[in-house]
């Protein structure tokens, strides 16, 4: 695994890297990091691709951008520039989770010639993401939406060494998945009071408590990542996620919505992360889907 640094967009971003071949760029969610691809990345490194895992801007050792700059067209920009500093082509995939989810349904309608196959993990395309994020269930599960645009959370989550995300660590993981590894990662990338905010800054920028949830706000994602990618997609969920409660019913709703060739995966055992909970199954999922699309 190699480990380097690249600056686009003004914000120095680093990343991990293992493989030869077409571009895989691995975007990670909050308050996960790159840790989250390490088990799909040897996975791709063996089937010929250069899977390349960046901490998004504001998790250490990638910069902190300026305030306001944790926006999702902003990280959209990053993904987008990332392909052409990394010398991607046409042949490249995009694989994104939780909030790099977002960012990735985004990237590949904004610069389609980037990308040739899309996975998003744990995120439901923008259409389907309100529905299920503003109903009764959806405002108590992510109540952390809501919670990080007090001012006083970033003294509340930073408490007790970030005791508050080793809780959204437990809540969004299967019973008894091991969060140690996790963990350490998202401390050394959110340890200090710059990248926490920033990393705040993504829910209080995107999320604002002024308009989130009305006409307004969904015209302004809706114009990111409402329209629907024309590249074949994967769109996988844990079954017991607790985040959106996917089930075969909404994912065959999401699946018919998508372009030919597009398929969804629910992966047994696991909640939010099956990335790492459910770690063979994911990848076979992903890389089966990899091989028959390509």
């Amino acid at each position: 695994m190699r480990q380097s640094q690249v600056t686009v967009n003004g914000v120095d971003i680093a990343y991990r890297e293992l493989g030869e071949g077409p571009l895989a760029l691995l975007v990670h969610g909050f308050p996960f990091t790159p840790n989250s691809f390490r088990h799909l990345m040897p996975v791709l490194a063996d089937a010929g691709y250069r899977a390349v895992a960046p901490w998004t801007r504001g998790f250490a050792p990638s910069s902190v951008p300026p305030p306001g700059g944790e926006h999702i067209r902003d990280m959209v920009a990053d993904v987008n520039a990332l392909h052409e500093a990394l010398g991607g082509d046409e042949r490249a995939v995009l694989i994104g989770h939780d909030f790099g989810a977002a960012v990735a349904w985004s990237a590949v309608v904004q610069e389609p010639q980037r990308w040739s196959r899309l996975v998003a993990c744990d995120v439901p395309p923008f259409q389907f993401f309100g529905e299920y994020l503003l109903d009764p269930r959806g405002i108590n599960v992510q109540a952390h939406f809501w919670f990080f645009q007090m001012a006083a959370a970033n003294e509340l989550v930073a408490a007790n060494d970030l005791a508050f995300l080793e809780f959204m660590l437990h809540k969004y993981s299967r019973d008894g998945y091991d969060v140690t590894q996790d963990l350490a990662d998202i401390r050394a990338a959110l340890g200090t009071p710059e990248n926490l905010n920033a990393a705040l800054g993504m829910y209080r920028t995107n999320f604002p408590a002024t308009t989130f949830g009305t006409p307004e706000w969904a015209a302004e994602q809706g114009a990111l990542w409402g329209a629907l990618p024309s590249q074949p997609t994967l769109n996988i969920f844990g079954v017991q996620d607790v985040a959106f409660a996917m089930n075969e019913e909404k994912l065959a709703r999401i699946v018919e919505a998508l372009p030919k060739g597009s398929v969804g995966a629910l992966v047994p055992d696991s909640r939010h992360v099956p990335l790492t909970e459910q770690p063979d199954i994911t990848n076979a999922h992903i890389m089966r889907f990899l091989a028959e699309t390509a």
